[in-house]
């Protein structure tokens, strides 16, 4: 829509204010017939101002009406129309605008009962078949009191109306906002649980696969030091190596078809005795120990827990050294304790990358923690997981 397309509502409605005043003009005024024009052009603009310009619209009424009391012209049934300025400047103007407007309410009322004679109303009053005989039965007083309060509420009562409106508009506005601001937080929400589910999603896949590279490459290893005579020794190692490749493609599945599904994954996945005989079918010697009564875990804690010894191992497959044994100890004292530690080659600095970014990132998330050290004396290197047995 053009900005004329926009104007044409106002200009018809100051038009029609501008034809009304030219009829009021044709049948009361005779010699103030131009000054009452001045009048009714001072209307029409006002009224056509009042909703895109509601401040100009003001300024215009009270110019107009300044130009009617220097001039004498008496109060015209026209000027009723300024109840569309009142309403305008309430509902569409700027604060001082309002409240100018309502300002100007009371006082313009008291201008006009204190600067005309009550005589002054006698013609525009005709005009609503008034009686004459029934106007002189009232005192002067009884008539200014009267032309006064019905002033008042001719402007008032449109004025009161556009406020309430505008308050109105106001609140379904700030209604609007808060719909908004609430879909694009939910929107935000949305889009961190995504980012989350794909970075959980990046820890599995990498924790699963490296876990099970680390386990075939160790036992394609081992598969050199056998005896050229030993089949049956080179024909478990194949198995066992077609085994953890077959492991590692369903854990693999199971990962992209249940990242969200935790009591899934918990029900295949929390066998932790499973990964230490993993390993050890790798050809790696493992020291076990448990101390305390296991308990049950919730499957999204009972997950953390498999993923955790799942990269502890990977990491002490990759770096450890294969003539010496690694140590898993589980403690289930308040919080399951996990602590896996292997020797390795001096100056060696295992389990960097990835790999401790994501236990570290799964341990914080259920409230767990993670702490690695590396002693010089003998080489070793020991990753110790604390994971809740319960949800916080």
């Amino acid at each position: 829509m053009n900005r004329a397309e926009r104007w044409l509502p106002d200009v018809i409605a100051g038009a029609a204010a501008f034809v009304i005043g030219l009829l009021e003009i044709g049948r009361s005024y005779d010699a103030s017939r131009w000054p009452a024009l001045v009048v009714v052009i001072g209307v029409a603009v006002a009224v056509g101002l009042s909703r895109r310009l509601p401040a100009a619209a003001l300024a215009v009424a009270w110019g107009t009406g300044i130009v009617q009391v220097a001039v004498g012209v008496d109060p015209m049934l026209t000027e009723m129309l300024l109840a569309v300025v009142a309403f305008g400047c309430a509902r569409w103007g700027w604060p001082p605008t309002v409240w100018l407007s309502g300002l100007s309410i009371p006082l313009s009322a008291v201008i006009a009962v204190l600067m005309w004679s009550p005589y002054a109303f006698y013609d525009a009053l005709r005009l609503l078949g008034v009686d004459r005989l029934a106007i002189d039965s009232y005192s002067r007083y009884d008539w200014r009191l009267a032309a006064g309060l019905v002033g008042f509420a001719l402007l008032a009562t449109p004025w009161l109306l556009g406020l309430a409106l505008r308050f109105a508009a106001r609140s379904q506005d700030s209604r609007r906002s808060q719909v908004a601001a609430e879909a694009q937080r939910d929107q935000a929400e949305e889009i961190a649980r995504l980012r989350e589910e794909q970075a959980q999603l990046a820890r599995d896949v990498h924790d699963v696969v490296g876990h099970s590279l680390a386990v075939i490459l160790a036992q394609a290893e081992s598969a050199q030091y056998l005896e050229d005579a030993d089949t049956q020794g080179l024909k478990t190692t194949m198995a066992n190596i077609a085994g953890s490749a077959r492991s590692s493609l369903e854990d693999v599945r199971q990962v992209l078809s249940s990242t969200s599904d935790t009591t899934t994954q918990a029900a295949q996945q929390t066998d932790l005795d499973s990964l230490v005989d993993g390993v050890r079918a790798s050809g790696h010697e493992v020291v076990t120990t448990e101390v305390g009564t296991p308990q049950p875990m919730p499957p999204e804690l009972a997950v953390v827990a498999f993923r955790v010894l799942q990269e502890m191992l990977t990491n002490a497959i990759k770096h450890g050294r294969r003539d010496q044994p690694v140590h898993v100890e589980r403690h289930w004292e308040g919080d399951l304790r996990i602590e896996v530690q292997n020797a390795v080659l001096p100056g060696d600095s295992p389990g960097g990358g990835q790999g401790l970014d994501g236990m570290r990132r799964r341990l914080e998330a259920v409230g767990g923690r993670l702490d690695v050290r590396r002693r010089a004396d003998p080489p070793t290197f020991t990753a110790t997981a604390w994971v809740p047995v319960r949800n916080r």
